[in-house]
């Protein structure tokens, strides 16, 4: 037979107001009395015994010495009661931001164990505010309404700050259990030269490797699946100065566009600036300078622009050509088509996408909120 403990939470207090009551009726004591003995007004005792006034140090140090209780004991009675009336207080107040509450997909979020559906507002409020380590939801307002000054201003972004904000910190919550070596952009650049050598393996056998090589050069890479309300592929930004995070959603989960994502990211940790988060919610569309460097880059470490203008010069794309050409780089053949889709050599509706393979998560458990990755 299992035995199940369950633990007594009271909804209510005694306030020492009340048990100094008892007390002073216990020792035939009147509070005028009281009040005299420990140098007092008799109007501090009246506030103390309503409950109005705190039982300060040094109250409780003279109420030990006129009736006989330590003076810990006042004190921890004061400091519980004072706590029980800011708790109480606390849970009144999250219970007026239900509007707040369902700006997150909340059924996403109680899906992936990141909240428990409550009937009491407040409680998931409370929930959501653990999460996110914020003390209010004022607080959360503030930090969120500054990041999002950080974000790459595209007249086509689309997310929703809630959701996003949710997949920012699950990416957060992934990469304090990765453990990174200190930032150096030389074994950055060397890991990012045997991770290319890597895409011709599934993600499975892949990602493992990649994720080790990348925290050996101080960047932490992530999935995470992308929520309702956001349309995203990366992001890039640095949670300390020698810390930098890649977080991946495979969005569109096509192998080809999982690949320049990440090497688009990585090329803002190598070409930009520590201070921007860079996140990338549309098709890479050069919409700024910094987004047209990083699109470059990625294109060129996956496919140098000699050798991939040296293949286009022929205009022969057909199966044969492409497993050739994916041969002598050592590259998936996934992202030889996806380049020439995007460069508009061969349709996007072409017989040749059965090289590409796709990514999707799949969840091991309901009940665990960590999902793996498998193609």
């Amino acid at each position: 037979m299992v035995k199940k403990m369950y633990r007594y939470e009271p909804d209510y207090i005694v306030s020492p107001g009340e048990i100094l009551e008892e007390t002073l009726e216990t020792c035939g004591i009147r509070k005028n009395d009281l009040a005299v003995r420990c140098g007092l007004s008799e109007k501090t005792i009246s506030l103390i015994l309503s409950g109005k006034a705190p039982v300060m140090p040094e109250t409780a140090i003279q109420f030990k010495r006129v009736l006989g209780i330590s003076a810990s004991i006042w004190n921890n009675t004061e400091a519980k009661y004072q706590l029980y009336k800011a708790t109480h207080g606390d849970r009144e107040q999250l219970a007026t931001y239900e509007k707040w509450l369902k700006g997150f997909p909340v059924k996403e979020l109680v899906e992936r164990d990141i909240i428990k559906r409550k009937s009491d507002t407040a409680e998931m409020v409370a929930q959501l505010l653990d999460f996110f380590r914020v003390g209010s939801v004022p607080a959360w307002c503030t930090k969120y309404a500054n990041m999002q000054l950080s974000f790459r201003h595209s007249l086509s972004f689309q997310s929703k700050l809630e959701s996003l904000a949710v997949w920012l910190r699950e990416g957060e919550l992934k990469a304090e259990h990765i453990h990174c070596a200190p930032f150096d952009k030389k074994k950055f650049y060397d890991a990012l030269g045997e991770i290319r050598r890597l895409t011709r393996e599934t993600l499975k056998t892949f990602a493992p490797r990649m994720i080790e090589l990348c925290a050996d050069a101080g960047v932490a890479v992530v999935f995470v699946k992308e929520l309702p309300g956001t349309h995203l592929y990366g992001i890039t930004r640095w949670l300390r100065p020698n810390k930098a995070l890649i977080e991946l959603s495979l969005r569109y989960k096509w192998e080809d566009h999982f690949w320049f994502t990440f090497y688009h990211e990585s090329g803002h940790i190598l070409l930009h600036g520590k201070k921007n988060v860079f996140i990338d919610d549309t098709e890479f569309t050069a919409y700024d300078e910094e987004e047209e460097q990083a699109n470059k880059f990625a294109a060129n470490r996956l496919i140098s622009k000699r050798e991939y203008l040296s293949f286009v010069a022929d205009e022969v794309f057909n199966q044969e050509s492409i497993l050739a050409f994916a041969e002598r780089l050592n590259i998936a053949p996934s992202i030889i088509v996806g380049r020439l889709q995007h460069d508009r050599k061969i349709p996007w509706a072409t017989p040749l996408n059965y090289l590409k393979r796709k990514f999707v998560f799949v969840r091991k458990e309901r009940s665990e909120n960590a999902s793996r990755y498998t193609t």
